[in-house]
């Protein structure tokens, strides 16, 4: 078989066997990457015919290092040309697999390949509505996709793989060092999986927002001098709406009462969002979700100045 697989998870319990569930018949080997899991899930992959890379905890864990590890236990197992990557919370749809290995045959140039990607249970919270909106990009040649993808072998590894030390956005930084070495990347409109990211609180889509924030930060330092000005954008958007305007309307309200008016560009911002296409719960997160980002770009950037390594960022 043409395609391998590489999944990653922690604790994913029943919706890691359905994960590997939905790889067979369409993906073989299969290599696991375990990240400390306790609730049984290396005894489930191995019984499903997984092969399992269990990561050394001691060392800061990364999704890219798992991807990495999991990707290098590949070499001694098989040749095939791609790798379907995949977390242990998704699951893959029927066709998808036959759709994109097609399109990669009659496109050499593509190195990486996405779907659309659906939240399993979108009516289960407002946290789970905002990430199945968040999966629904545009479809054709872009600049980056998510985690889950089919990878071409030779390209990903002509680049070094993945970033180890990144804590999120280690797919964009992939692909944008892809792009430079000449790659396309794609998101076909075809269903790829389902995901099931659980979320049930509002610290927890708070803390997601957050880690964006740092990854856009480590990417704009990383590669923002470059033509592309990678990650600036976002970064400046964040501190702008997310630290400038609270910042100016608190300050300048100790010296004049009326500087507090400041923040009702934000409620502005959100009617801006509305007019461009987004629906009303979209842009009022969009907005929102600039306080927690700027936290986190505020967050790498005193890691960074203190010498720290990466560290986790959890949201579940």
């Amino acid at each position: 078989m043409t395609l391998a697989a590489v999944v990653i998870g922690r604790n994913e319990g029943a919706r890691l066997i359905r994960c590997l569930a939905s790889l067979k018949g369409h993906t073989a080997p299969v290599v696991y990457v375990d990240s400390g899991s306790t609730d049984g899930s290396v005894a489930a992959a191995k019984a499903a015919g997984a092969a399992v890379v269990e990561l050394d905890m001691t060392q800061p864990f990364t999704a890219a290092r798992a991807r990495n590890a999991g990707l290098a236990h590949l070499r001694g197992l098989s040749e095939a040309e791609y790798v379907q990557v995949i977390d242990g919370d998704c699951e893959l749809r029927e066709g998808w697999t036959e759709t994109a290995l097609s399109f990669l045959a009659d496109h050499p140039d593509v190195a990486i390949i996405a779907g659309r990607l659906r939240e399993r249970f979108p009516e289960a919270s407002l946290w789970n509505q905002l990430a199945d909106a968040e999966w629904d990009t545009p479809v054709g040649e872009t600049e980056a996709v998510g985690g889950i993808a089919i990878l071409r072998r030779t390209a990903v590894e002509a680049v070094g793989g993945y970033r180890d030390s990144l804590i999120a956005g280690e797919e964009p930084e992939l692909c944008l060092r892809l792009r430079r070495a000449g790659w396309r990347i794609w998101r076909c409109d075809a269903e790829m999986a389902w995901h099931d990211i659980a979320m049930t609180r509002f610290s927890q889509w708070w803390r997601r927002a957050r880690r964006h924030g740092h990854a856009i930060a480590e990417g704009a330092f990383l590669h923002g001098s470059g033509p592309e000005g990678y990650c600036r954008p976002q970064t400046r958007r964040a501190l702008i709406w997310g630290l400038g305007v609270p910042l100016a309307a608190g300050i300048g309200a100790l010296v004049w009462p009326f500087a507090g008016a400041l923040l009702l560009v934000w409620p502005a911002q959100v009617l801006r969002l509305k007019a461009r296409g987004e629906d009303w719960i979209q842009a009022l997160f969009l907005t929102l979700g600039k306080l927690p980002e700027a936290q986190g770009v505020l967050g790498y950037h005193m890691a960074r100045l203190k010498g720290a390594g990466p560290r986790i960022i959890e949201y579940k």
